[in-house]
């Protein structure tokens, strides 16, 4: 490209190194998968150790008695006639050592030591890059003789991998229950012989007491075409019965065994849900510790602070006349749609606009909505964070990283993450990290803890989206050139547990008093004051034409709120409200 154009370029853009991550000591075990060990790393191939699944997770600390009170952490739940529990010990049955995550292969494992009067009603698989860390659902008809479960009559052998020419430990076989007429299959059984399994391995579900189910996670797949995924309930949500069993998917030719079904909670009620006193107990004991980046400058605040600091409310035909907010935001419209009637936006003196810019982390709080989820079977905790300003986006473009201007500058950010509790037990199973438009879940035997069992969340430079570590996460389809999400772990960082408010668990009734804020649905920031094309022409005019569509190409998938385009809507307007996550 020429001397010259790096001399240009360089007026323009702050060379960027990546940063190494960081490496967790590997505790290997015997065969025996019942062993437990705190701490597991992630290990490639070479170096000739065992593979992660050979160590059970466990979380850091043991947890605690939780209060008294509900069916919460009983240890079974009541979907109407049919209890089912957690089972989390397992007998490996087959495992292949290459394919899938990391190329590691995966492991299928037949579940152990189920509680008299339950019946397994499938087996699990996980793939070999992280550590033994799951689960599946074990039934007992206390329906006085209602027929809930029944056995098999036959199994159909959906797949062997004899014919693989990969590295495996002897041959496995997957196969399918027959269900009555009436019934139906909610999971796979997996032999390591050909011999067909006994009809007493397993047990089928009356119909009635199952829903559709659709792939979750990647497990693992072969070059014959076929692919396990986790299973889920195809429908998710507050309101929705439908609950996870924990069993695995085989899927053929990019298509599901639609014949397999997940459970559904008749139930109706949320018996197993935490009260409030369980809640803060959960959150006292899985809140998160936030680290920002050691160049970041605009930090959260709590949403009074915000208030109380200048923040005023415009109206649509009043714009030379806005009004200050009260501290509980009561004078806030309620209700509605965002009709663009009103919005929110930072005090109109220059000072004091730049101080409020900055947040206030010593007065900062987080907001927790509380979710049943996958049939009131587990909790979501929904831990939200406010900032009262989102910094200016950076791009990747090939080795240099590139200022954006104003783009991704907007008022009233605001993001969070999600706790995952099981409420057979009160552990956390997963995190899902938030990050603009989407997100990823991540396993409890992934994350990184601290001060017992808090897992610890980065937030990225200036955009604030969150991730499980440390590092320069690229948003865009070009893997050289987009948009960077940097997080590093500076100094400063935030104890969700230190400020906490739970604002808002409808199952709970009038126990929650949701603040006005909350109910406010129109815009926390105004719409766009800049001409987003101005700005790139200004970053990208020494750049060859296949880097500046490149660098176009990657701003405009950020999502309009990202961008700045429109002001950000608050947590109560968003998707997953009512739903589950997006990833």
């Amino acid at each position: 490209m020429g001397f010259i154009y790096f001399m240009f370029l360089a007026l323009h853009v702050q060379f960027c190194c990546s940063r190494p991550q960081n490496q967790l000591d590997h505790a290997s075990m015997g065969n025996s998968i019942n062993a437990i060990s705190p701490s597991v790393a992630y290990l490639s191939k070479k170096d000739n150790q065992p593979p992660p699944i050979e160590t059970m997770f466990k979380l850091p600390s043991p947890s605690p008695a939780w209060p008294q009170g509900a069916g919460f952490a009983n240890g079974t739940i009541d979907l109407g006639g049919l209890q089912v529990c957690q089972v989390s010990t397992f007998n490996k049955v087959w495992a292949t050592h290459e394919g899938g995550p990391d190329n590691l292969g995966a492991t299928f494992f037949e579940p152990s030591s189920i509680p008299d009067g339950f019946f397994t009603l499938g087996y699990y698989s996980q793939p070999n890059n992280s550590p033994l860390f799951g689960w599946v659902l074990a039934a007992k008809d206390a329906s006085s003789g209602q027929g809930i479960l029944s056995k098999p009559t036959d199994y159909t052998l959906i797949w062997s991998s004899e014919s693989l020419n990969i590295k495996q430990d002897g041959v496995g076989y997957i196969w399918l229950p027959t269900p009555p007429d009436g019934y139906k299959a909610i999971g796979h059984v997996v032999t390591s012989s050909p011999d067909k399994p006994s009809v007493e391995k397993v047990r089928c579900v009356r119909s009635d007491y199952t829903d559709a189910t659709d792939l979750d996670s990647w497990i693992w797949g072969s070059s014959n075409g076929i692919n396990i995924y986790g299973s889920r309930p195809k429908v998710r949500g507050i309101q929705v019965l439908g609950v996870s069993t924990g069993t695995f998917i085989l899927a053929q030719n990019s298509g599901a065994a639609t014949s397999l079904a997940c459970l559904k909670n008749l139930q109706g009620n949320f018996h197993a849900m935490p009260t409030l006193n369980q809640i803060r107990a959960l959150f006292a004991e899985y809140s998160p510790v936030i680290y920002f980046h050691p160049d970041e400058e605009f930090f959260p605040s709590s949403v009074n602070w915000f208030f109380q600091n200048g923040a005023l409310l415009y109206t649509r035909g009043q714009e030379s006349n806005p009004v200050a907010i009260t501290p509980t935001g009561s004078n806030l419209p309620q209700g509605g749609t965002n009709d663009g009637a009103y919005w929110i936006d930072l005090p109109r003196d220059n000072a004091a606009k730049d101080r409020v810019k900055q947040g206030n982390l010593q007065d900062a709080s987080v907001y927790i909505h509380v979710k049943p989820m996958l049939g009131a079977t587990f909790t979501d905790l929904a831990v939200w964070v406010f900032y009262p300003f989102n910094g200016a986006a950076r791009a990747k473009v090939e080795f240099v990283t590139i200022k954006l201007g104003k783009i991704g500058e907007h008022v009233g950010d605001w993001e969070h993450v999600t706790l995952r509790i099981s409420n057979f037990n009160g552990e956390l199973k997963s995190v899902y990290f938030s990050e603009h438009s989407g997100g990823t879940w991540v396993s409890a035997s992934g994350l990184e803890f601290q001060n017992g069992n808090k897992p610890v969340v980065y937030s990225s430079l200036h955009g604030h989206a969150a991730y499980p570590k440390t590092g320069d996460f690229l948003q865009g389809s070009n893997s050289n050139v987009g948009i960077r999400n940097d997080t590093g772990k500076g100094q400063i960082f935030m104890d969700a547990g230190a400020n906490f408010s739970v604002v808002s668990a409808d199952y709970l009734g009038s126990t929650i008093v949701e603040p006005p804020w909350l109910n406010y649905t129109r815009e926390w920031g105004p719409k766009i004051s800049y001409n987003i094309n101005d700005e790139i022409k200004k970053v990208e005019k020494f750049l060859p034409g296949k880097l500046k569509r490149a660098l176009e190409k990657a701003v405009s998938e950020l999502p309009s709120e990202a961008l700045g385009e429109e002001g950000p809507t608050g947590p109560i307007s968003k998707d997953n409200w009512s739903g589950d996550e997006r990833t």
